[in-house]
C-alpha cells in the first residue's frame, strides 16, 4: 500500500489563514559546511505524492521533486549559517536565527508558520513546531526537500574545490572517511571547532 499524500494538516490550517510557511533546517549534526533553513510558501497545497520527509527520498528524486516544489509553491527562501556563526553562538541558535530569517522572507498577513520541532521565537504569527513535523505537513516536507537539495549542492562544490575530505560524498557529516581525513590533515576553514564530540580538532 503506498503512503498516503501529505497535505492534510496544512490544509486545516489554510482554514484560518492565508499562507501556511513550512520551515526545516539541514546540517544541524554534519561536522563541516553551513547549517541551511528553507522556507516554503503555499496558499494552497498540491496534490504530490512524492512530497515527504527529505531523508525518504533518493538524491534524484529528491532533486527532481525540489524542482518541482520550486515552481508550485508561492515563494521559497533559504538562509545558509556558515561556521564562525555556529562556533560563535552555538548550533541550536544559529538554526533559530536562520529559522526566523527565513519565515520572515516569506511572512505575509495572516501567515502561519510550522516548524519541526524547533521554536524559532516570536514572528508575529500562530507558529506550531511539533515533533516530526517533516513528516505530518506537506509544507515543512517541501521545505525539508529545498534545504537538503540546497545544502548538498553547496558541499559538492566545496568537495569539488578541495577533495581531501570527502565532501561530495559524506556532505560534511562525520563518515569514517571524514572522521579518519580530520585525523590525518587537520580541520579546515568550513570545519565547525565548537563540537566538544569531535576530538580531532583542536
Amino acid at each position: 500500500m503506498g503512503r498516503r499524500p501529505l497535505g492534510e494538516k496544512d490544509r486545516a490550517e489554510l482554514r484560518r489563514a492565508e499562507r501556511i510557511v513550512g520551515v526545516d533546517e539541514v546540517g544541524r549534526g554534519s561536522l563541516a559546511g553551513p547549517v541551511v533553513v528553507c522556507a516554503a510558501a503555499f496558499s494552497s497545497i498540491p496534490d504530490d505524492s512524492e512530497v515527504q520527509d527529505s531523508k525518504l527520498l533518493a538524491p534524484h528524486r529528491r532533486e527532481r521533486v525540489a524542482d518541482r516544489l520550486r515552481r508550485s509553491c508561492d515563494a521559497w527562501a533559504a538562509c545558509e549559517v556558515w561556521v564562525e556563526v555556529i562556533d560563535r553562538c552555538n548550533i541550536l541558535e544559529a538554526t533559530r536565527m536562520a529559522m526566523r530569517s527565513a519565515a520572515l522572507a516569506l511572512l505575509t498577513p495572516r501567515t502561519v508558520v510550522v516548524t519541526d520541532h524547533v521554536d524559532p521565537g516570536c514572528l508575529g504569527c500562530r507558529v506550531l513546531s511539533p515533533k516530526r513535523a517533516d513528516c505530518e505537513f506537506f509544507s515543512v516536507a517541501a521545505a525539508s526537500i529545498l534545504a537538503k537539495v540546497h545544502r548538498d549542492a553547496l558541499m559538492v562544490e566545496l568537495g569539488e574545490a578541495d577533495p581531501r575530505w570527502g565532501w561530495v560524498q559524506n556532505k560534511g557529516y562525520g563518515t569514517k572517511f571524514h572522521r579518519q581525513a580530520l585525523q590525518d590533515l587537520g580541520p579546515s576553514v568550513y570545519h565547525r571547532r565548537s563540537y566538544h564530540w569531535s576530538p580531532v580538532l583542536p
